[in-house]
């Protein structure tokens, strides 16, 4: 009997010390995108770009292994840069005004409290 559970106990201990440490992302590159996109279209005024979806949009950035960047330019030529915590959607807005070289901290946003906003109505 011993042969049996010796081999079993072996093999379970090194199927669980295989797990990575680390938890899946919690929040995904489209949850990002969407929960900035809902924030950027309740916060802005969209009335300007309805002729010209060019001079205001949001876009995905360049992520890093702990968060995701969503970029929103608005019709006046800023930019605000969103850093989505990947763990947490704790969301760190910066705002960017590259002809004047201005660069400031615009605050922050909980992700979850803008995902899934066309389904609560």
């Amino acid at each position: 009997m011993k042969q049996f559970i010796l081999p079993f106990a072996f093999t379970a201990l090194l199927l669980c010390s295989c797990r990575p440490n680390a938890p899946k992302d919690a929040i995904t590159a489209e949850m990002a995108y969407a929960g900035v996109s809902n924030y950027c279209h309740s916060a802005y005024d969209w009335s300007v770009a309805e002729g010209d979806s060019t001079i205001m949009y949001v876009e995905m950035g360049e992520p890093t292994d702990s968060t995701y960047q969503v970029v929103f330019r608005s019709y006046t030529g800023a930019f605000v840069y969103f850093y989505v915590d990947k763990a947490s959607g704790s969301t760190r807005m910066v705002e960017c005004v590259p002809s004047l070289n201005v660069e400031n901290e615009a605050g922050s946003i909980n992700l979850f409290d803008y995902l899934d906003k066309q389904n609560q109505n």
